[in-house]
């Protein structure tokens, strides 16, 4: 049995609806805050559990019988939490399930120097993982490609994106890595340890959106590059946390560092296809 976390979330849903297509009913199982939440799951058999990271005792009887674990990683220093705590939490509560394996949403630039704040989380938590003593996947993510369309959100009403300077990204959309997710769940042991990055075929710096998004629109989006201090200063204003501003100032600097710019054939080659590139991604945007 597959149990996956986060099932209600948008990349977790995804997961789940890609799964059902590879694997019968009975062998998935979904670990969710609200079980409410799930009960369009449930109706088609899919087995239903209360499980939050952050309430660790309920979590052995949310993982009891899985095979393996999905552990889709928690956001909880934007808020001030503590995600280290949780994934620890969930990685002790599979392995006391009996779980063979844990397939955990990491991110093509986990490292312990990076100057993105989560990737430092994910970087520990795969050394984790490496200390565990199971068998485990890190899901080498591209950057979500749905945080670019919603810094670029205002600048399609404005025609003005402003930004520190910044570098190429690999913008990979949620349900490509969905589907490549399930694909490795479905394939067990087909990766051990951390993927390859999991990328889109192209890498656009800020810029490169702006031009890709004036040509989906008809109407030019014009980029200009501002001093961080400047970002800062309106973010602050705005009442972001320290936390979500330096999440938001790091992808900048990361970006700028080549962090994120890295394009592999991984993807592709799990899909079977090509990834769905950042000007179909504005295209499906509503406007």
């Amino acid at each position: 049995m597959i149990v996956v976390t986060g099932a209600t979330g948008q990349l977790g849903r995804l997961i789940v609806e890609q799964l059902l297509t590879r694997v019968p009913v009975d062998r998935v199982a979904v670990s969710v805050r609200d079980p409410e939440k799930a009960q369009d799951l449930a109706a088609r058999g899919v087995r239903v559990r209360a499980g939050d990271f952050a309430r660790p005792q309920g979590l052995a009887q949310a993982f009891e019988g899985a095979s393996q674990v999905l552990i889709v990683s928690s956001n909880a220093s934007a808020y001030g939490g503590d995600p280290l705590a949780q994934h620890r939490a969930a990685i002790d509560a599979a392995k006391s399930a009996g779980a063979r394996r844990i397939v955990y949403t990491s991110h093509m630039a986990a490292s312990p120097t990076s100057v993105f704040p989560p990737m430092l989380d994910h970087a520990a938590t795969e050394r984790m993982l490496e200390a565990s003593g199971m068998a485990w996947t890190a899901l080498r993510n591209g950057f979500y490609a749905s945080a670019a369309l919603l810094q670029l959100e205002q600048a399609m009403k404005t025609g003005v994106f402003e930004a520190p300077a910044n570098g190429k990204v690999s913008w990979t959309g949620h349900a490509d890595l969905a589907e490549a997710a399930a694909v490795i769940l479905a394939e067990e042991g087909r990766f051990d340890g951390p993927t390859p990055p999991l990328t889109a075929s192209q890498a656009l710096d800020f810029g490169d959106l702006c031009d890709l998004a004036s040509g989906v629109l008809g109407h030019p989006i014009r980029y200009a590059t501002v001093p961080e201090a400047q970002v800062r200063a309106k973010l602050e204003a705005a009442g972001l946390p320290a936390a979500r501003v330096a999440i938001f100032l790091g992808l900048y600097r990361a970006s700028h560092a080549g962090e994120f710019a890295a394009v592999a054939p991984t993807l592709k080659q799990l899909l079977g296809r090509e990834p769905v590139s950042m000007r179909e991604l504005l295209a499906q945007k509503p406007r």
